[in-house]
């Protein structure tokens, strides 16, 4: 306010013209505004970028069979070789044509991973062997 009572000044007066309802500066109002517009900006752009990750790829050991393979022998084994050793199941591999059994074996652990059988998957086009393998735990 100026001097004179009642009377706003000229600073006043100019404020008066940039100051909103709720007494916020327009200028911080374009300010924010501005701001608004380029992040949504910058997240729309960047929102087409987002790359999802495939899924995992199986690796199948042959072509299709059509014959189901017969259900997994039992198999006898004695004690392991060596501490420590474990037993890796046997399975059925296709070849020549028909199923043929692999028997298992003992095998030293791999240090933090976790041993996957060989099983077989069935799919639209037939059976698929997926092969044994060591993985990460």
């Amino acid at each position: 306010m100026s001097a004179h009572r009642g009377q706003p000044s000229d600073y006043h007066k100019s404020m008066a013209a940039t100051i909103n309802p709720e007494g916020v500066p327009m200028t911080e109002l374009r300010f924010s505004a501005a701001k608004l517009v380029a992040i949504s900006m910058l997240a729309i752009t960047l929102g087409g970028c987002v790359v999802a990750a495939a899924p995992p790829r199986r690796y199948y050991a042959g072509p299709a069979v059509v014959v189901e393979p017969p259900p997994p022998r039992v198999e006898e084994y004695g004690a392991p070789p060596a501490p420590g050793y474990i037993w890796l199941g046997g399975y059925w591999r296709w070849e020549g044509g028909r199923h043929v059994w692999v028997a298992g074996h003992w095998e030293h652990p791999h240090p933090h991973e976790r041993w996957v059988p060989h099983h077989w998957v069935h799919e639209r086009d037939g059976w698929f062997l997926v092969e044994g393998h060591w993985e990460r735990r």
